[in-house]
């Protein structure tokens, strides 16, 4: 396999993609925390920075790009280290120096903060850089993702909150992993989100887009890095300090959106993240809607971000 410092080599096609609705839609590199990142910027006005999750890389937000945009904000979406058009780098996938990755970005942006929106592990980061660096977080929205306390607690104590997430315990061979996820020109990719989605799965042309940016040579290795760390470091000195600089409460407005037929993430499990705000802290459970409720229902998903990010005094 390619070896993971190998700096990416993907066709701009690849991942520079244009969106239809967005003629604006500008892509550019920004150095922060000693990498490269693309982003794909839209709009202008307060900051909205937008976090992939696994598998997949910053043009899941390409419907919350143009309403944020149309809405008069700045929408900025990333890939974060290792995946899309962002560098590949041989270490420095913890949670902790991802965090720095993006509030790095933020600043490289030339903003004094921004809301971070995140889903899946673009939201425990999200969770993360509001905790370590809360004066760049002027708000946070996380999608299908608990606090990182209340993640570990599940994954260790919650049975089936641990079966439900038995691909992260796969991920921890050496190797095979790797090999699964490009196979078959990503065909496992196309699986997963499949499998994760609600009764309504995207497309093909949707999957096929994945599957390509996912077989970007050493892409399918570190998307699976930060997993193994997160699993690893339960039990090392790392991931206990971490977990116990995860107390530090998040202080600042929090909306914490999750689908009822998310097959990854339990209900039960993200619904306790709100202990760990001391902030206004809105849930919100879409009906109907798995995994990727930004993707399944775009509308929906986009409005009630919208409204909450223009609301002065949200509710707790």
């Amino acid at each position: 396999m390619t070896d993971p410092a190998t700096p990416p080599a993907q066709p701009p096609s690849v991942v520079r993609l244009d969106l239809p609705d967005a003629p604006g839609l500008v892509h550019r590199d920004v150095a922060a925390n000693g990498a490269r990142f693309h982003i794909a910027e839209l709009g202008d006005g307060p900051l909205v920075l937008l976090l992939h999750g696994f598998p997949q890389f910053w043009w899941t937000w390409r419907h919350q790009l143009t309403a944020l945009a149309d809405a008069g904000f700045r929408a900025v979406a990333m890939d974060l280290r290792g995946v899309g058009g962002s560098d590949r780098t041989p270490r420095g996938y913890d949670p902790a120096n991802l965090a720095l990755d993006i509030t790095g970005v933020v600043r490289s942006l030339g903003e004094p903060d921004a809301a971070l929106v995140g889903h899946d592990l673009g939201g425990y980061l999200a969770w993360t850089a509001a905790a370590m660096r809360p004066k760049l977080v002027r708000r946070l929205a996380v999608s299908s993702m608990p606090h990182p306390r209340r993640w570990r607690s599940s994954m260790l104590a919650d049975a089936r909150q641990t079966a439900a997430q038995s691909h992260i315990w796969g991920f921890q061979r050496p190797w095979i992993p790797e090999r699964q996820l490009t196979a078959d020109d990503g065909a496992m990719v196309a699986r997963l989100i499949t499998e994760w989605s609600g009764p309504q799965p995207p497309d093909e042309k949707t999957l096929e887009t994945y599957r390509r940016a996912m077989c970007i040579p050493s892409t399918a290795h570190c998307s699976i890095e930060p997993y193994r760390w997160m699993v690893r470091s339960l039990a090392r000195p790392d991931g206990i300090q971490f977990n116990r600089r995860m107390k530090r409460p998040v202080r600042v407005p929090t909306l914490h959106l999750h689908g009822s037929l998310d097959p990854v993430v339990r209900t039960r499990s993200a619904a306790g993240s709100g202990q760990y705000v001391e902030a206004p802290y809105r849930w919100r459970l879409f009906d109907g809607l798995g995994h990727f409720p930004h993707e399944e229902d775009p509308v929906t998903f986009s409005t009630e971000l919208i409204n909450w990010l223009k609301d002065p005094e949200p509710d707790r």
